[in-house]
């Protein structure tokens, strides 16, 4: 899946196996953040010099793109799982960000998380990526038959706030989770 955007804007695309080497980066740029850009676990070592074998980060890589498959099939779910597209943000040929669109929520995600989680790199972010980023996102929940769209985030995040508002989303609460820590809720009508 592939949403369009005039050229030097965002491009949301599925990812492909020439994206692994930007894709571990940036899992490695937001782990200092707390957010896991690719939601795999790739495995310790990964790109320990010890596994410099071509084969075997291809053979991850490949497992990593057969996972957003089976995910957005809906196939192998783990517990508590939801179908849910994962999408590479882009602009030229850069990776800026990824969109994680849940197609349904659970009780969990109805809470914290919602139908739509992004992230963009740190090297990229004010650049109002993120808003491209989300705007794209809500249509493409919009195909997936979402009238409704939660999206929340923490409650010390202005940027997000700012992002999720711009993209139309009026705030349901605040919500307190076991660490102590608020998030926020916002719904955005796709109808």
């Amino acid at each position: 899946m592939t949403v369009p955007s005039p050229r030097g804007h965002v491009v949301l695309r599925d990812p492909l196996p020439t994206d692994r080497a930007q894709v571990l980066t940036a899992q490695a740029e937001l782990a200092a953040d707390d957010f896991d850009f690719a939601l795999f676990d790739f495995g310790p070592g990964h790109e320990d010099p010890r596994h410099q074998d071509p084969g075997y980060r291809d053979q991850v890589w490949e497992q990593f793109l057969d996972k957003v498959s089976r995910d957005r099939s809906g196939i192998d779910l783990a517990p508590g799982r939801v179908p849910a597209t994962m999408l590479l943000a882009l602009v030229g040929d850069d990776v800026v960000g990824r969109v994680h669109l849940r197609h349904e929520l659970t009780a969990a995600l109805l809470e914290e998380g919602g139908h739509i989680g992004y992230g963009v790199r740190p090297g990229f972010r004010r650049r109002g990526y993120a808003t491209q980023m989300l705007r794209q996102g809500l249509v493409v929940a919009q195909h997936l038959g979402i009238a409704r769209a939660l999206v929340t985030c923490d409650d010390d995040n202005p940027g997000s706030i700012a992002t999720i508002e711009r993209c139309g989303g009026q705030l349901e609460d605040r919500r307190r989770r076991e660490d102590g820590r608020l998030t926020r809720r916002y719904w955005i009508d796709l109808a």
